[in-house]
């Protein structure tokens, strides 16, 4: 693989860059949103009264994975909480450090805003991503209830 991976975060003009890599993890979890939704999403990451970040990782100058995450109270700490919601890598340059890289800057801001805890969660039949995420976390048997509205 060609060229070092860079993360920061997301610019206003990576919209075009930033959509493929998006849609790319609806599928992946066989989602659809209706654009209004995506659209609310993009400017909540320009947003400073929204606790939602948005970071891309870039290699060659082509963006090739996004991480969303979100800071947030807690009634167990005094301080934030860091929830990683959305973490996709091209299936091209998986494995290629990647989403190692977008963990440790979600990881690195979460610090700086003075949380306590970074956690995410992801499908159980996801053992890809799962490789990754036993040798840079803890997993903590919690299992996830869900009612839609």
């Amino acid at each position: 693989m060609a060229g070092e991976t860079v993360v920061r975060p997301v610019r206003p003009g990576d919209r075009d860059a930033w959509e493929p890599l998006w849609q790319g993890y609806l599928t992946f979890y066989q989602a659809t949103l209706a654009p209004d939704v995506t659209n609310a999403t993009w400017r909540r990451f320009f947003d400073p009264l929204e606790g939602l970040g948005a970071l891309v990782a870039a290699r060659d100058g082509r963006l090739i994975g996004l991480a969303h995450y979100l800071l947030h109270r807690s009634t167990w700490a005094p301080v934030c909480y860091c929830y990683l919601e959305d973490l996709f890598v091209e299936p091209s340059v998986r494995g290629s450090g990647a989403g190692r890289a977008l963990i440790a800057a979600v990881e690195a801001a979460a610090r700086d805003a003075g949380a306590s805890r970074l956690y995410w969660m992801t499908h159980e039949t996801n053992q890809t991503a799962q490789k990754l995420y036993n040798q840079v976390a803890e997993r903590p048997g919690f299992v996830q209830y869900r009612k839609k509205f």
